[in-house]
């Protein structure tokens, strides 16, 4: 039988009007304790819950927070440690190590505008925040690095930490969509990833205008680390924005467009977006995870039936992300592209 939004028994989130407060919305958000999953022999009954509970969230909301992780908390701080440093370096210095087509490297201040997601609406400004991006596998074949001691050995250990935690949960995303445990293994063997260091500095934003305007992501997984500074609103649905409340230690999870693709449109891709309204400065650092270049996106089988056909064509991992990065960012790939039913 073939997996839909109706399959699930739990009842949809109340609507709200728009504008409502839903600040510290913790009845929205679940949280996921991926303990089971730190377990040297992986304990069955435990991984079916864990599944269910994956399944719920990803039909429900497309958000959720994990906590037992397995990512040290000092780990996780010397990141936000080394994104302050990079953006602390006089802007020649990090002007010399562009983002390009191919490779990693830093997005200056309103270097990007998203024109990949339709929900930013009719009005799009550049998004006002700083950026470095650190790739690995997938299209892009280098990382252009800041003359920073040990930063890159910083970013490269901790890619390896979050390919770690990416890996451990492609079983229970398996068992989620009522297929095998290892049904995703050969599609993620060289896991398309990219870590994101943002700086958001306070500001007076104008009419549409975003650190990151409202779009959804479009990788399988993102994962962004509790941050001291608030910034970041989700748009759940059924919901007006909301604000994640603040859970120290653990990640906030949402799924992206590619998975939305893999599910058939079962599984959600959640709009988000962020502004700094604090005196201070914000970073944040998401790290986006996703499925080998080559591997072809087509709907799930327990996700097509015959009332519900497949909702779009097969495409690889890689095509899309290519087409992603051109539409965002096409004053750094110098591609003009259309768009793209996501």
């Amino acid at each position: 039988m073939a997996l839909t939004t109706q399959d699930r028994s739990t009842s949809p989130p109340p609507e709200r009007q728009p504008g409502e407060n839903a600040d510290s919305s913790s009845d929205v958000i679940p949280v996921l304790d991926l303990a089971p999953l730190n377990e040297p022999v992986p304990d069955p009954a435990a991984q079916a819950a864990l599944a269910a509970e994956l399944r719920d969230a990803l039909t429900e909301v497309g958000f959720f927070f994990i906590v037992n992780h397995g990512v040290p908390a000092e780990t996780i701080e010397h990141m936000f440690d080394e994104a302050r440093r990079l953006h602390a370096l006089p802007q020649p210095v990090k002007d010399s190590i562009p983002m390009g087509k191919l490779a990693g490297g830093y997005l200056g201040m309103g270097g990007g505008t998203s024109y990949a997601s339709d929900i930013a609406g009719p009005v799009r400004k550049p998004n006002q925040n700083e950026a470095f991006f650190c790739h690995r596998h997938g299209y892009h074949t280098e990382n252009q690095f800041p003359p920073l001691e040990d930063f890159a050995q910083s970013c490269e250990s901790y890619i390896d930490q979050l390919i770690a935690l990416g890996s451990r949960m492609l079983p229970i995303l398996a068992l989620s969509l009522d297929l095998s445990p290892d049904y995703f293994d050969p599609h993620f063997d060289k896991p398309s990833v990219t870590l994101r260091m943002s700086h958001y500095p306070p500001m007076d934003y104008d009419d549409n205008e975003w650190g990151l305007a409202p779009h959804t992501d479009s990788s399988v997984f993102t994962f962004l680390p509790a941050n001291d500074v608030p910034g970041l609103e989700i748009r759940p649905a059924g919901y007006d924005w909301i604000k994640p409340p603040q859970m120290a230690g653990s990640y906030l999870v949402n799924s992206g467009d590619m998975l939305k693709r893999w599910t058939n449109n079962v599984y959600l891709s959640t709009a988000h977006r962020a502004r700094n309204l604090s005196a201070g400065d914000r970073y944040a650092v998401p790290f986006f995870y996703g499925a080998r270049d080559d591997a072809l996106v087509d709907p799930v089988p327990t996700t097509v039936s015959d009332d519900r056909p497949a909702r779009h064509e097969p495409i690889t991992y890689g095509d899309y992300q290519r087409w992603f990065l051109n539409r965002n960012y096409e004053n750094v790939t110098g591609e003009k592209v259309g768009t793209f039913e996501s």
